[in-house]
Order: C-alpha cells, then structure tokens, then sequence
C-alpha cells in the first residue's frame, strides 16, 4: 500500500506483512475437541520474549519460547531488528516446527521479540499468529502482546469508523492502530497513549530498528520479569524458566503499570498511568505457569505443594494411595501425600510426546482422546482406595474418563480432589475458557458433579484455603489476586455479551443431564 496520498489520516497508512498459511496434510485429522483431554482445561493464550542489545538474539528469542511452549502451541513468531530492517519468521505448530537453523540464520540483529499463541478452533491461522509487524509514519513496528482487551470490540469498531481496516482478529492489532492514530511526537508517548485507551489484561513487547519498550497492565494480570545477560544484554519474558534456559540473572518482576523503554545503553523505568489495586491471576499458580517458575515473587511448585497440603487438611478421607493427573497435578499430589501421610504413587502415566493431530483407527477407541494421553497401571491402583489429585474441572468430561480408567484398572475407590476452588465463571483477561453454561461448576452442585464424574467421593480446595500459600503474618486473603473464575467478582467491569466473541476452544461439549445454559 502506497502511503503518498494518505499521509493525513496514519490509521489509514499501516501496511501489515502477510504470510501465506500453511495447510495440513489431508490424510492426519485434528483430534475432535470433545474427546481431547487438553480442551477440558483452562489455556493460557501466550507468552511473550524479547531480546535487545545480545548479537544472538532471535537465537535466545527462540531458546525463549521454547522454554514457554506450554503457555502457546498453536502458532510462533519472531521478528528481530538488525538496525535497520526488521525481519520477521512466523509459523504454525511447535516452536521446534516453525523455527530451523536457516530460519534463526536469517533473523539476523542484536534485538528481537518473540510470541507463543495458544489459539482456538477456528482462529488457528497465520494472520492471527504474532508478532504482528507494521509500517506507519515513524517507521517499522513489531508488537506482540499477552492478555485481551476488554474493551477491544467497542475500539476497533470506532477504528473502523474512521477507516482502520484490520487484516487479523487479534485484539494486538487494534493496538497497533492506537499507536500509528496517536499524535504524540515519538514512539514511548505513543505507546503509552494507545495503552492509556485500553482495559483489560496486557502483557506487551513492541520493537523498532533500535528499541524495545516493554509494558505490563496496571492491574498485573499475566506476570513480566526482566532478567540480564552477563554482556549487558537485557531480557523479558513472561515467566522466570525462560530466562534459565539463556543463563539470564533475573533482575525483578515488571511492575503492574510499568512501561520499560530501551534504547541503545540505556533502560528507563516509566509509570505513566495511575495506581489501581494488583489483581494477579491466580490460575497462573493453579495451572497456567511452568512449576519451575517463579510468578508474582514466589515459586510455583512452592505453591502448588502447599495448596496440596491445604487440600489434605480439608478434605481427606480413607485411602491406600494418593495419585496426580500429571502434569499438573503433581506438586498437588505430593503436597497432600506429605500432610496426610499417604503413599505418593504415579498410577497415571503421560504421554509427553503427543501432539494435536492424530490417526486414529478405524475401529473406533472409545475414550480415545484420553487414553492416547494418559495410562492407568494397574499393578499400582488394583485393590486399592485411591485419592486423585487434578487442579480444576471445566467441563468435567476429562475427569469422568480418568475416574473410569482407574476402575478399570481394578482401583477399588476412586475419590476425586481439586487443589482449587470450583470453576464457575469465565475469564475474560486473556485465558481460553468456555461459557457459564459450559463450566459445569456454574450449572450443577458438587454432588450431582461427583455423580456425573463417577467418583466415590468429590471435594475440592475452599476459597480461603487457597491463598494458605501467603505467609502466616499475612492477610490470608484474596487481595492482590484475580480469582473470578472462582467468584465471579471481576476487577474490571467486563461487558457480559463477550461470551460470543471470546476466544474459545469449546465449540463442542458434552454436558451431564441437567447441566442448563445460562
């Protein structure tokens, strides 16, 4: 797109790069949501890295969001700035898919920005995939971005009006367009005014030829930290395990409301916006962050174990063995095998070395998206009472099947304990989560669900036990956190209407009899 006769109105001069999409191959089909064991959770929808001031840099942007896979495997993006041009390689699937030694050769340049996306049916495609790079009036712009705008659809709407055409569904883009509209002189005010007209949750990188400015949302949301190389190099990534993979010393948290600009040798500290409560995502300790992580100060294996432990003191009943739903489920389990003095067994084994897609027979495996990933053993669980440890249920399918698979396995009991709260209402900050009618918790009592998952017996971890992790001199309480996927008190007024457009991976369902829609 020229931008000679359009220099007047910026909004209209942006020029988006594009990428031709991929396609699958024909014979290998994606694993029907309603059956797949990963479409029963909560996702985070990203993970953010960037890189300025290292002669590696998309290298270790990569070494990054290898590190940060969990937070994102739909898509991956890295776009690096050699001074003068930004370079940009985006792709669909696994950060080891998209990127290869010729492709990181290429992103050449001591500064680089990466993306993980976790997308959702439908919305899998290459224009959604970040980071996003644009041209307007200062120049080249590349910008990626973890959380969701609330706000997002009443913006663009107004950005269309004034004749923004947008080429993604991605709340990034409507950023994008804030920052070429603002009239402010340099690319810092512009950021901060764009960002000044958004709510929500925010974690967002952007990156010039010689910049990268780094911003958190005043409520601090998703977590940001910022680490640095023993050359000077500065690094910011989503969670602390990426900065162990490159052997960045972790500098500190970036703040909720902070913009972080670097330029050439020098790093400034902005706080542009005002003060309003911290409301962290607690589901970043539940489920979402790597458990070698450390998020909003403290480890988060740390914390799982001692929702474990509170869980155990809550909630235990007579049993032989305590058993995870792995991954996630482990530091739980061991939390509460140590306080209630049970044996700690793994009767469930993962299959790490699953992906999205698969062949399944033509015979027809019932429970297949489960078992392809999960496998009871029987000389484990047979002739046993059996505690299982998982960190929510959504939908509760999942857990209907793992609860059949262990009595299957000849588990004499099965009784079921989340280490968190029941899930009763979406997120509308950034996480990928069905309807109210589609948490079961929202339409159903404990009782009725227990019957619907087959167990013996179903308790999950209180609301107040929940924060047991806080040091004891401490207000054990749910300041400083965002918890209304358990409360439905959401700290930014949200517009309930969203449901439709929120980005979901749910499009199919199976609910137990009696579950209603709201």
């Amino acid at each position: 797109m020229e931008e000679g006769g359009e220099a007047r109105n910026p909004l209209k001069t942006i020029r988006f790069e594009v990428e031709p999409a991929s396609t699958a191959p024909a014979s290998i089909t994606p694993l029907d949501p309603a059956s797949d064991d990963t479409s029963d959770r909560f996702h985070e929808e990203c993970a953010v890295v960037g890189i300025y001031g290292h002669s590696e840099a998309a290298n270790l942007a990569y070494l990054g969001l290898y590190a940060m896979q969990h937070r994102g495997q739909e898509g991956s993006g890295i776009v690096s700035s050699n001074g003068k041009a930004l370079i940009s390689h985006r792709g669909l699937g696994l950060v080891a898919d998209v990127f290869h030694e010729n492709v990181i050769r290429r992103l050449v340049g001591n500064s680089a920005i990466g993306h993980n996306r976790y997308s959702t049916a439908g919305e899998t495609v290459l224009r959604n995939t970040q980071p996003l790079v644009a041209e307007f009036s200062l120049g080249s712009l590349a910008v990626c971005h973890n959380g969701n705008f609330v706000n997002a659809l009443e913006t663009r709407r107004r950005l269309e009006e004034n004749g923004s055409i947008f080429q993604s569904s991605s709340d990034t883009e409507v950023l994008v367009h804030l920052v070429a509209g603002s009239k402010r002189p340099s690319l810092i005010d512009r950021v901060i005014d764009a960002l000044a007209q958004v709510e929500g949750a925010y974690c967002v990188l952007f990156l010039t030829e010689d910049e990268l400015i780094a911003a958190r949302d005043p409520h601090g949301f998703r977590p940001l930290c910022l680490g640095k190389f023993p050359n000077g190099a500065w690094v910011v990534a989503s969670e602390t395990c990426a900065l162990d993979l490159v052997e960045a010393e972790y500098v500190r948290e970036i703040e909720p409301g902070e913009v972080l600009h670097i330029r050439g040798t020098e790093l400034h500290s902005l706080r542009p916006f005002a003060h309003v409560p911290t409301n962290a995502c607690i589901f970043e300790y539940v489920y979402f962050a790597r458990p070698d992580s450390n998020v909003y100060g403290r480890n988060v294996y740390g914390v799982r174990k001692e929702m474990g432990r509170q869980l155990a003191r809550e909630t235990l009943v007579d049993a032989d063995i305590v058993i995870p739903v792995p991954d996630s489920g482990v530091p739980a389990a061991l939390g509460f095998a140590e306080e209630s003095g049970l044996p700690f067994e793994m009767g469930l084994i993962r299959n790490h070395y699953v992906g999205r897609t698969f062949i399944e027979p033509k015979d027809s495996i019932r429970n297949f998206g489960v078992k392809v990933k999960l496998n009871a053993q029987r000389d484990v669980l047979e002739g046993k009472r059996v505690i299982v440890i998982d960190d929510s249920i959504v939908r509760g399918t999942t857990s209907r099947k793992i609860v059949r698979m262990i009595r299957n396995a000849g588990a004499k009991e099965v009784h079921m304990r989340i280490s968190a709260p029941p899930t009763i209402s979406p997120c509308y900050f950034g996480v990928d989560t069905p309807t109210h009618g589609e948490l079961i918790a929202n339409n159903l009592e404990i009782e009725a669900i227990r019957e619907y998952i087959q167990a013996d017996s179903l308790a999950y971890l209180s609301h107040e036990g929940l924060y047991a992790f806080l040091p004891p001199e401490t207000e054990r309480t749910s300041k400083g956190f965002c918890d209304a996927c358990f409360t439905r008190k959401y700290p930014v007024e949200v517009n309930h209407d969203q449901e439709a457009r929120q980005m979901r991976l749910f499009h199919a369902m199976e609910m137990p009899p009696g579950a209603g829609r709201q």
